[in-house]
């Protein structure tokens, strides 16, 4: 393995676990801040219950968001030297508030957890919402350096040099808002819908069970919602994308020859070798209106693009119809959780819908997932668009097989640790509230 796909790897693998961690301990604090507020106005136990164990979660996702955290940000810089020497100065102000962000939520996140029965109880509720606040806005930050790299402003590229740097034109380039808004209702539809299986499938097993309902309801509520929004802003980044990036939007749907009046594919197996796409389903025309908000729009296809800056065509295709399948199927569960909780309520309780439900249980997580995948493999070969090859930005350092290898065992072992911390919190959950069944 050389050290390119060593590099790539391991980034791959850190991003690909931190972004679970991350998505979770974005939204979790809401869904907390949600349940207090149901005990704040009901006074009924089981959401101060359900409000502790969920401060619980977040406590451990912080935890390992952490850890995660600061292995990537040292992977920046060893893994990829040159790309931190050239932009470590450009988006190093959106880390930086980033760094700020983090230290306010750990401060909101002690008064949470140790502030019961201490501190107003307004006061106690908002530093809920704080700790819900600041991570989102960290990973609005994070998210925004990312886009810089899909949309590089704020400098002038000179002889391989970066010139008349604006840290604040890096930040707030025109890719920041379309990828921060995609990315956070993606955190909370991928949030909502894991918790609610997890609950969902609890309440299979102890059918009634107040508290599962309870969490169940205000899991779906908040994914739900996120999951119906979630299409529009999907919308607004591939507007986006054929703007800038007219290689990416190709290698997603997979369009070898320009067109006028370009189809939307629908699965489908690309061939680079015959540039052709089979078993695909293709809506005529939806492309071009997709992209441009025109019928007869021109799509730039592969063809236009010189063959060395083309992206690996199948892996971002069947990324790309991964994240849209996975959305569509969490889109159409909310819409039918919104309809039973207006018109049968009952139905909730449903064995099949409760299936269903924890069913979906990881597909928000894999859709996520393959959004990445899009993002960054769709990039390629760039790691700064249009100015930087990924393979100029490498560490010339030898060994880098063996720190994937370590790393990713690093990563597994911090996931088994997880899923032990989480599973001991929900048998003392079970234990505490089995046999209190609701007719809600």
């Amino acid at each position: 393995m050389d050290n390119l796909m060593a590099g790539r790897l391991q980034m791959a693998t850190s991003l690909g676990f931190h972004i679970v961690f991350a998505c979770i301990g974005m939204v979790m604090p809401f869904l907390m801040a949600a349940a207090h507020w149901r005990y704040l106005r009901t006074g009924e136990e089981r959401y101060k219950t359900l409000a502790k164990a969920w401060s619980k979660g977040v406590a451990i996702f912080f935890a390992t968001g952490a850890v995660s955290g600061t292995m990537l940000s040292f992977e920046l810089g060893t893994l990829w030297p040159e790309f931190m020497r050239h932009a470590g100065a450009i988006i190093g102000m959106p880390f930086s508030l980033e760094g700020t962000a983090f230290f306010i939520e750990a401060i909101a996140l002690g008064v949470f957890l140790y502030g019961w029965e201490r501190v107003p109880r307004w006061v106690h509720f908002g530093s809920g919402v704080l700790v819900g606040i600041m991570g989102v806005l960290s990973g609005i930050l994070v998210v925004a350096a990312n886009a810089w790299m899909n949309s590089p402003t704020g400098l002038d590229w000179v002889d391989g040099q970066a010139t008349n740097i604006d840290p604040v034109a890096a930040m707030f380039n025109a890719a920041w808002f379309n990828q921060s808004l995609h990315m956070t209702l993606a955190a909370f539809v991928a949030t909502g819908f894991a918790v609610a299986g997890i609950h969902a499938w609890q309440l299979r097993r102890r059918p009634g069970s107040a508290f599962h309902l309870s969490a169940m309801k205000i899991a779906l509520a908040i994914g739900g919602v996120a999951a119906i929004l979630q299409p529009l802003s999907g919308d607004l980044s591939a507007k986006d994308v054929a703007r800038r990036q007219p290689a990416k939007l190709a290698a997603m749907e997979a369009l070898y020859e320009t067109e006028t009046g370009a189809h939307l594919l629908i699965g489908g197996i690309p061939d680079p070798e015959t540039k052709t796409v089979s078993y695909a389903i293709r809506i005529p025309y939806a492309l071009s209106f997709l992209a441009h908000g025109d019928f007869q729009a021109e799509v730039t296809g592969l063809d236009a693009i010189p063959d060395d800056e083309e992206p690996p065509v199948p892996i971002v295709h069947y990324a790309f119809q991964l994240m849209v399948g996975f959305g569509m199927a969490l889109m159409g569960l909310a819409l039918l959780f919104f309809f039973f909780r207006w018109r049968r309520p009952a139905a909730l309780q449903d064995r099949r819908f409760l299936l269903a439900v924890a069913l979906a249980t990881p597909l928000g997580m894999l859709a996520v997932e393959a959004g990445w995948v899009v993002t960054e493999v769709g990039r390629q070969p760039w790691i700064i668009q249009g100015i930087m090859r990924t393979s100029e930005a490498i560490t010339p350092m030898p060994g880098l097989a063996i720190s994937f290898y370590l790393t990713t065992a690093m990563y597994i072992a911090l996931s088994f640790i997880v899923y032990w911390l989480m599973t001991r919190q929900l048998q003392v959950i079970n234990r505490a509230y089995d046999g209190q069944l609701t007719t809600a």
